[in-house]
């Protein structure tokens, strides 16, 4: 993004851009977060952007608070308030907020938390409502209202949860409630609390959450004394602040280090703490709760120290400190706030149950107009089954006549073609001429084959196609009969079921019955036992007929086929199916008539 962002455009997103890096460094290293600030202030302020130049007036400020200038922060802060959008003054009020948290000045802190509360609802804006719960959680902690301190960060840590964002305010709370359990000694959910925080920040390098979560570690593992963690997590803390370059930060770690070695009763290093600590808090450094704890602390190490005099010094300036932070009217006006608060939180409420039981009565209005209008569809839908079967019930009988005039046919047109092979075979008894006689009987089976078909019609389950391995079987059945051959000629069927429609199972099924009776005729001379295949494939779009014996072959007969009627009503059906016929005379005699499949079933 730092390489990319002078290429952006439009500007609002070259100033985003710049805003989010910003942003982004002011966690990590001030400095650095600061030199992205000033770059986009005076890109907005060369292109004359009121609104952009507001934003970055805010990550100004909380870049400003950070570094102690907080009354830079301040005029930074409310300098923006009327450059931004109504969206933005949430995140400005939660800024002021934390520069009146840090001068110590509560009541105040607690009045900007609750005027981004007001916004976030207003606007539905999860973060801003997660961010002042955030806030109000840690002021009720500075105030030792460690209950109702936990209530408004868990309240707040849910919200993040639910958005699914782990960003460094979620981080943030996750300390915050931490911070509130170990108030309350509940240590386990405070370590809980701390070791996710502790997750997030190094997995993203929140050096500020870091060095906060550091902090507050040295105090749980004093209160569980396991001191040497205690010293790992004081080191820990000082790293970051200093990654940082963050005075208050690094001022608190001493100050944490400082408190842990009173407890180990090493009063000359906590002393020694306690001062830099002190040292780094320079007069206009602002925070004067943690600058009061300190005092307390160095008048403990004092005090264990035997130097009664410098005791005495550091408690009076302790309760001066004090003094000004915790007053009667900061700790009334903070009162005052949480109960208008929860008064506001209950009219809210109110509001929402009565909105609730609108929607409600709405939403039951709705359902009994919609559960009319299903009835109404449920009437209308049965009436038009009702028709609809009526409908289907004529279809049916009408396609049950159909079905039984059409089986009618087929079984008649079988019974005609029975009468023609019958008068056929009366016909060829008043014959005596061989070449006649053959001609009738040849004659007969194709007639008799074409039977077979409309046969198979009418009493299958489907009228307009015939299923043809059943059908060569009987085909063959009936040819190897009528020549008397079935006890030396095995025909074998080997193929698929397959069905053709009747306009080309007829043409087929003359072309087989031709080749099984010249194979008959021709193949298999002076009584020779032998066999016949057939086979129907499809291929593609294609079906591919073989017939094949191993008989003695075209060459070794005179009556070679191909010369007679039946050979050329073969290839007259082949050119009916628009078909190619192949003939191999190897080994026997192999025909292999290839058509197209458009007609198959």
């Amino acid at each position: 993004m730092e390489k990319s962002y002078d290429k952006a455009t439009p500007d609002s997103l070259q100033f985003s851009m710049l805003n989010d890096l910003a942003y982004y460094w002011h966690t990590r290293n001030l400095f650095k977060g600061m030199g992205f600030t000033r770059k986009g202030l005076q890109l907005t302020a060369a292109k004359k952007n009121t609104l952009w130049e507001g934003r970055f007036q805010i990550t100004q400020g909380a870049i400003l608070l950070r570094m102690e200038k907080l009354d830079s922060a301040e005029t930074v802060l409310r300098e923006a308030y009327n450059k931004v959008c109504e969206s933005d003054l949430a995140f400005l009020h939660t800024q002021l907020g934390y520069v009146y948290e840090r001068r110590g000045q509560l009541d105040k802190a607690a009045d900007h938390a609750l005027q981004s509360l007001e916004l976030g609802k207003k606007l539905d804006d999860m973060k801003a409502k997660a961010l002042a719960y955030s806030d109000l959680s840690n002021l009720f902690w500075k105030q030792s209202k460690f209950e109702t301190g936990l209530e408004y960060g868990l309240k707040s840590v849910q919200i993040f949860e639910e958005r699914g964002i782990t960003d460094l305010d979620y981080d943030f709370t996750l300390y915050v409630v931490g911070n509130n359990y170990l108030a309350l000694n509940d240590f386990e959910n405070a370590r809980k609390y701390y070791e996710h925080a502790i997750v997030i920040g190094e997995r993203y390098g929140f050096y500020n959450n870091l060095s906060d979560v550091y902090i507050s570690l040295v105090d749980l593992y004093a209160y569980l004394g396991t001191f040497e963690k205690a010293d790992r997590a004081g080191m820990s803390a000082i790293k970051y602040a200093e990654l940082l370059e963050n005075n208050f930060m690094v001022m608190r770690s001493w100050l944490s280090i400082g408190k842990l070695r009173n407890k180990q009763a090493n009063f000359e290093a906590a002393i020694e703490s306690l001062q830099k600590c002190i040292h780094i808090a320079t007069d206009n450094f602002g925070d004067e709760y943690y600058l009061s704890q300190a005092y307390e602390a160095l008048g403990k190490a004092y005090a264990g120290n035997h130097e009664y005099q410098k005791a005495y010094r550091a408690f009076a300036e302790y309760d001066t400190l004090k003094s000004r932070i915790f007053t009667a009217e900061a700790d009334q006006r903070i009162s005052l706030l949480r109960t208008e608060f929860e008064v506001a939180d209950k009219e809210g409420t109110i509001t929402l149950q009565e909105n609730l039981i609108q929607k409600q009565k709405a939403r039951q209005t709705l359902i009994i107009v919609i559960a009319v209008l299903l009835l109404l569809f449920l009437l209308l839908a049965y009436k038009a089954i009702s028709n609809n079967r009526k409908k289907n019930r004529i279809l049916q009988k009408q396609n049950t006549e159909k079905e039984f005039l059409l089986k009618e046919i087929h079984h008649r047109v079988k019974n005609n073609l029975e009468i023609v092979s019958s008068l056929l075979s009366l016909q060829s008894a008043q014959i005596n001429d061989t070449d006649v006689l053959n001609a009738m009987a040849e004659s007969r089976h194709r007639v008799q084959s074409m039977g077979m078909i409309h046969q198979k019609l009418y009493m299958g389950k489907n009228l307009a196609a015939v299923e043809m391995k059943d059908y060569f079987r009987n085909l063959a059945d009936y040819i190897v009969d009528a020549y008397g051959m079935e006890k030396r000629i095995c025909i074998d069927v080997a193929m698929d079921a397959c069905e053709l429609d009747v306009d080309m199972a007829i043409p087929v099924g003359l072309i087989v019955n031709e080749l099984l009776t010249n194979s008959l005729k021709y193949a298999f001379p002076d009584g020779q036992k032998g066999n016949i295949h057939i086979s129907l494939e499809k291929t593609d779009d294609q079906l591919k007929l073989d017939v094949t014996d191993d008989g003695v072959g075209m060459q070794a007969h005179n009556n070679i086929p191909g010369t007679g009627f039946g050979t050329q009503l073969i290839r007259l059906l082949t050119k009916q199916l628009e078909g190619r016929m192949v003939l191999n005379t190897h080994k026997g005699t192999s025909v292999c008539i290839r058509f197209q499949s458009k007609k198959a079933a």
